[in-house]
């Protein structure tokens, strides 16, 4: 089976393309009605023997679905946002050449912590439930690298 990285219609590439990310992407985001939503193709590189996306690889999708949906729906600048807690619940399968997606909510921000939950699905079947606890970092941190709006979503700030 031949698989492609295309995205959906209003899927545009996300703006961080280095490390871990490169070797695992390329990520997609759509950025509609103050709505952030991930997504990737299942490629061979994500599977498991069984040809389904490894749960390691859902995982590693929903520990930057979280923190980056909701810092861009909160609109306020949180700086580096490393994983304190991170809980997955695995629903189903998301096969070879399925197009995984997903959206998040920031549950509750404190001073110091963000807490967030979401939802990904796999060709629209519920594959993925996730809630983490990410440090809130000083916006200034060397370690924050550009995490800005305008990274994440593109200059225009608006996707689709």
């Amino acid at each position: 089976m031949t698989v492609t990285d295309e995205a959906p219609s209003g899927f545009l590439p996300l703006g961080i393309r280095m490390g871990f990310l490169e070797s695992n992407g390329p990520l997609y985001l759509r950025w509609a009605n103050e709505r952030a939503t991930l997504g990737f193709r299942v490629a061979l590189r994500h599977c498991n023997p069984g040809n389904v996306c490894h749960g390691g690889m859902l995982a590693t999708f929903a520990d930057m679905l979280l923190p980056i949906a909701s810092r861009l729906q909160s609109k306020t600048e949180m700086g580096f946002l490393p994983t304190i807690n991170l809980v997955c619940d695995f629903l189903a399968p998301a096969p070879l050449g399925s197009w995984v997606e997903g959206n998040a909510d920031a549950v509750t921000v404190t001073r110091n912590l963000l807490f967030a939950h979401g939802l990904v699905t796999a060709d629209g079947v519920a594959c993925l439930r996730a809630n983490g606890i990410f440090k809130i970092t000083n916006p200034d941190s060397a370690k924050r690298g550009d995490f800005s709006r305008e990274v994440l979503v593109g200059p225009s700030g608006a996707q689709a």
